[in-house]
């Protein structure tokens, strides 16, 4: 990644990833964006900068947390570089832990982009997905419900990626077009399906799904830690534009 940073590209970049990762409810309040949905993901439950005004100040964290505090769930902070510099030290000063830094990479759709036979994409998840993706991300029961409802709410073209053997979902992406991107969700493996080269083929066939509703571009957010992902999205022409990590208490 390089040391200098587009916050141009970033602020873009952020703000396709909410509209296509939507949460149920959302505020704004001094350049930040709080997003809330009963707790499912730290991505969809999370204070993020966008276009602050001024250094985070005690009384503005306070401020920021309230909504959360308010419904008895844990203030998370999600920290781009779009969050003012001194963000992650007050933080950490206040006893907030550092946990998943994440990579968000960028490719061209080219030719390595293409569709796979196998692959299907639908434009609304059926129960099999549903139930599928719920059991390998995995999703609590408890929070199932407000799953299906935030996918349900994400504006088309969305596609839900699906590899089947015996009629079984056992391989799942999403793939969300905004504009000249297409922004690539959670691929998901069964461990009974491993070893074939489905994570690949999904990627692939929803680039080249988004190819064909306009985009140029594809996006993903990656754990830095995923030594098994890197290596693929290295070989499809993804780069990294700018990290993030949480700050939790």
């Amino acid at each position: 990644m390089s040391s200098s940073i587009d916050l141009n590209l970033v602020r873009e970049l952020e703000q396709r990833a909410f509209r296509a990762w939507p949460a149920l409810e959302t505020h704004s309040a001094h350049g930040w964006v709080q997003r809330l949905s009963g707790g499912y993901t730290k991505r969809a439950n999370s204070i993020n900068a966008l276009s602050p005004k001024s250094d985070l100040t005690l009384e503005m964290k306070n401020e920021l947390e309230a909504p959360y505090v308010g419904r008895g769930a844990p203030a998370v902070w999600r920290l781009s570089p779009l969050a003012p510099a001194g963000s992650d030290a007050f933080l950490a000063r206040a006893g907030y832990r550092s946990v998943d830094l994440s990579l968000v990479q960028r490719a061209p759709l080219d030719d390595r982009y293409r569709r796979d036979p196998e692959v299907i994409i639908d434009s609304v998840p059926s129960p099999a997905w549903l139930a599928g993706f719920a059991e390998l991300s995995p999703v609590a029961p408890s929070h199932r419900e407000t799953m299906a409802r935030m996918l349900a709410s994400i504006a088309a073209p969305v596609g839900f990626a699906h590899v089947d053997d015996d009629g079984r979902p056992v391989a799942f992406a999403l793939g969300v077009v905004d504009g000249d991107h297409v922004g690539l969700f959670d691929v998901l493996v069964s461990p009974t399906a491993r070893r074939r080269g489905l994570a690949r083929r999904i990627t692939q066939t929803i680039g080249a799904w988004g190819r064909e509703n306009g985009a140029r571009y594809m996006y993903l957010q990656v754990v830095a830690t995923n030594a098994a992902a890197l290596p693929l999205y290295a070989a499809l022409g993804f780069g990294t534009v700018y990290s993030y990590a949480y700050r939790v208490s």
